[in-house]
């Protein structure tokens, strides 16, 4: 017993775990530091979002080490993000204070305007609220949508990082998107006419909550909580993880031993909304009560950087229902292998295992950021080049991205995805690649492709325009006999086709730290085919002006 209680100590005591906070996935910085990689400034690890506040830190320190290679623009914009990161710099630089520091409604010691926060050596917190409003038109129908809450983060001595964001949501309008479906927004589970007797049919409510604990030490971090997680590159929509579903709980390992080799591994919480039929009983009142069947998700990815900026990743998920299975608990297993032993070689009793390909680029041409993902659903090998026999459910990105050439503070960007048919698709409905009935993958879903370009301006520190355009082609969605019995499978692109291309213009502007104003106007264009094959169509503009604080 004694030699256990000395072993656990020296080997914390070789780990040193300290604090970490993940920041927010909407901020800009990190999209600052990804146009720093990009022109080689930096190098800025980015596929795995979020990455934690100490990480962001480091790269600002390096970018001001190197300020005789930013442009006058940039230079500003680091001084601004500086001001955000003053207790991780100490962190890294090993600082202590000599006294608390409290700040309500004025500035840190960052010169970072901030409603509450909080250091010692031992204990600190910021706290923002959460405030904005959007109004606007869609279909000539005005709309409006208020929403507030609160966000949170700190750190607790050398071990422990949290974060804790709470938002509440209104939207009202004739014409207001419930579902939020066919969009890169995210998905919401919402109080509507829908699923609530006499609820105003102009009207949805909705609420999120995101808290996440985590710590980490010179090789690695371990969280765990409730938040957003991507994976990838991309702009217009992300093939493995993305934004898409509402966010679910997780348990997560981050490992990077050397500086050319990472390993990421997480286990989700997933929301089937799949009724459990063992579940229906009826109360004491009258009224029937149920559960939803238990849906989980294990992700793990390995990626070998050869060189500065170049970045070869391999990964491997599964999809499975019911109750936790240990076996996915262990970061390193196969778990396509774990699948059959558990299932008995079943499908009907496994899982659905993905794999999936990613290829990144940054700088190894001027100012380019060149990218690529592969995401494999279901492939036959044997029949892979037989037409007849092939069931190759895949789905691919590629794009790329410049910046500063030939216009400083311009950054252009084209992106190409196809998702053939059934990808994310499963028969078995709580084995499929989604969470909350919204794909965790690219939001266009299979059968589709679509063309994405856009160009972005900072026009000055916080002030941006970006012009953007789409254009995608979506087939039916097509049945189980379809998916699995038919041979050779229905082509892509296969039914009734829907063409949508969209066409916007966003102006956003940050005051200062979180203080928003935002001006969005978008034109959809929609060519849907009816049962004689000709063609309505029909254009939806939309225009919104928004002013928030907090993201």
């Amino acid at each position: 017993m004694m030699f256990k209680k000395i072993f656990l100590f020296l080997a914390l005591s070789y780990i040193a775990f300290a604090q970490v906070v993940y920041e927010p996935l909407h901020r800009d910085v990190y999209s600052f530091l990804s146009r720093l990689s990009q022109k080689s400034i930096i190098v800025f690890d980015d596929q795995v979002r979020p990455v934690s506040r100490k990480y962001i830190a480091q790269k600002l320190i390096e970018a001001s080490e190197k300020l005789d290679q930013l442009t006058s623009l940039e230079k500003e914009e680091l001084d601004f993000y500086n001001q955000d990161f003053k207790r991780e710099f100490d962190f890294i630089n090993d600082v202590k204070t000599d006294s608390s520091e409290l700040t309500i409604v004025g500035y840190d010691s960052g010169k970072r305007l901030r409603l509450f926060g909080y250091r010692d050596n031992l204990f600190s917190i910021n706290l923002s609220p959460i405030l904005g409003i959007k109004i606007g038109t869609r279909d000539n129908e005005k709309l409006s949508h208020i929403w507030n809450g609160i966000y949170t983060y700190g750190y607790i001595d050398k071990y422990i990082g949290f974060s804790f964001d709470f938002r509440d949501n209104l939207e009202q309008g004739n014409t207001i998107d419930k579902h939020k479906g066919f969009s890169n927004v995210t998905g919401v589970d919402a109080r509507t006419d829908e699923n609530i007797i006499d609820y105003p049919p102009n009207k949805m409510e909705y609420s999120g909550l995101d808290a996440v604990i985590a710590t980490d030490w010179s090789w690695g971090s371990f969280s765990f909580g409730k938040d957003f997680h991507e994976w990838g590159y991309a702009e217009s929509g992300l093939l493995v993880l993305s934004q898409k579903p509402p966010s679910y709980g997780f348990i997560k390992l981050d490992i990077k031993p050397v500086d050319w080799l990472r390993f990421n591994y997480m286990h989700g919480w997933l929301s089937s909304d799949v009724l459990d039929s063992n579940s229906f009983f009826y109360t004491e009142t009258g009224t029937l009560s149920f559960d939803y069947i238990n849906k989980y998700f294990a992700h793990h990815s390995i990626t070998l950087t050869p060189l500065d900026g170049l970045d070869l990743s391999l990964g491997e998920s599964i999809v499975y229902d019911d109750e936790i299975e240990f076996l996915y608990l262990i970061p390193i297993m196969f778990f396509r292998v774990a699948d059959h032993q558990l299932s008995n070689q079943t499908n009907e009793a496994g899982g659905n295992s993905q794999f999936f390909f990613s290829a990144s680029s940054k700088g190894q041409i001027k100012n380019t950021h060149l990218y690529g993902t592969l995401f494999i659903d279901e492939i036959t090998l044997s029949g892979l080049f037989d037409s007849y026999k092939q069931r190759n459910q895949l789905g691919f990105t590629f794009g790329g991205s410049i910046t500063d050439l030939p216009v400083e503070n311009l950054t252009a960007k084209i992106e190409y995805t196809k998702i053939y048919p059934f990808v994310y698709q499963h028969y078995i409905q709580t084995s499929d690649y989604k969470s909350a009935n919204y794909i965790l993958g690219h939001w266009i879903g299979h059968n589709a492709d679509l063309i994405y370009a856009s160009l972005k301006y900072r026009i000055l520190r916080g002030l941006q325009a970006t012009l953007w355009g789409q254009y995608i082609r979506k087939g039916e969605d097509g049945n189980v006999e379809q998916q699995y019995y038919i041979q050779p499978q229905p082509p892509f692109l296969f039914g009734l086709r829907k063409n949508y291309g969209y066409l916007g213009v966003e102006i956003k502007y940050e005051y200062t730290h979180e203080l928003f104003a935002k001006l969005n106007f978008q034109t959809t264009n929609s060519s849907i085919q009816q049962t004689d094959l000709s063609f309505i169509d029909t254009r939806l503009n939309e225009f919104y002006f928004s002013v928030y604080y907090g993201l």
